[in-house]
């Protein structure tokens, strides 16, 4: 009896294997060394163990905020056996980020790329600490952009915007490790995987891209990330047709909750208030809000048109500061 061989692809299937082999292989060589184990706080790997990725040669290290929550110092090991101590430099829970700076320096600094170039099915790169095993590296596709995901610091909740959905393996211990694009540029920071009875194979990554590398900035200069803030929530709504019309609006922003004392408050904003715009940019979702509200309109009147039972309503409200903590 003759035992058939497996079959072996050839032709384009074959060169299209071997490129994907290729292109995996030569990111995990890049990144390996520039990717840590954290071991947070003194002793053993506690609850806020994971990843880190060097972002500069004399120690500064990102990683995600809920790794090193509560911490101050601890242990980044890279691939070479190095074993450095490390202190916690900056964290924003609102975007899970964070950013840590490890004594001695000599890192292999990764680079950062865009995120705001990827496409859905490109392929990415997961190169981390799943479960304590260091240095493990998992492929696999954009599987979907645009995703938000919940962020919450002391009695204050966000949403980070534009988060990358990605089948890549990734598991307890990947948070604050790379996602790379086929060219080793580190375009998002592993942050949550989406578990049992919600979704399995999927994982997120928080962004690379110009809004988080001015967060990385401030957190590495020592500074808090500054927001404004009105103090409402809400959610998008489909205009009615009398108020959509000459507006050239589809949706607005319909307001669920008003903090009693807020900005908004003070602006006689109310529950079931649909706003339209603020300093004429369209509004229709929470996320947008966010966007519109950085530090530089803190202590700055913004303008508010909105509809309120049917009517056009125009009000304007003085953002004042986040307090995250």
């Amino acid at each position: 009896m003759t035992i058939p061989s497996p079959e072996r692809p050839e032709g384009a299937e074959a060169a299209a294997l071997d490129a994907y082999s290729q292109i995996v292989t030569r990111v995990a060589e890049v990144l390996l060394p520039s990717v840590a184990s954290l071991r947070v706080g003194a002793e053993g790997w506690g609850k806020g163990s994971g990843s880190a990725v060097a972002i500069s040669e004399d120690g500064f290290l990102v990683t995600s905020a809920h790794v090193v929550a509560g911490a101050a110092a601890g242990t980044a090991t890279f691939g070479d056996g190095r074993e450095l101590p490390y202190e916690v430099t900056g964290i924003d829970r609102l975007s899970d980020l964070a950013v840590v700076r490890a004594a001695g320096g000599g890192l292999h600094p990764a680079r950062l790329g865009d995120a705001d170039q990827l496409r859905v099915g490109q392929l990415v790169v997961a190169v981390g600490n799943p479960l304590g095993f260091a240095g493990s590296v998992s492929a696999g596709v954009v599987s979907a952009l645009g995703r938000s995901l919940a962020a919450q610091s002391g009695r204050h909740a966000r949403l980070v915007e534009n988060v990358i959905q990605t089948d890549a393996a990734l598991h307890p211990g990947n948070s604050g490790g790379a996602l790379a694009d086929s060219t080793a540029a580190v375009v998002g920071i592993n942050t949550a995987v989406v578990g049992p009875g919600i979704g399995q194979g999927l994982g997120l990554a928080v962004p690379v891209n110009a809004v988080t590398l001015g967060i990385v900035g401030a957190l590495m200069a020592g500074r808090r990330v500054r927001r404004a803030w009105l103090g409402i929530g809400g959610g998008s709504r489909p205009l009615p047709p009398r108020a959509a019309r000459g507006t050239g609006l589809a949706a607005g922003l319909e307001v669920t909750s008003v903090v009693a004392g807020s900005p908004a408050a003070r602006a006689g904003i109310r529950p079931e208030d649909l706003i339209l715009t603020i300093d004429d940019v369209p509004v229709t979702a929470i996320g947008e809000l966010q966007r519109l509200l950085s530090a530089d309109r803190i202590g700055r009147p913004v303008r508010i048109s909105l509809v309120r039972s049917g009517e056009r309503v125009e009000t304007e409200a003085i953002p004042s500061e986040l307090d995250d903590r």
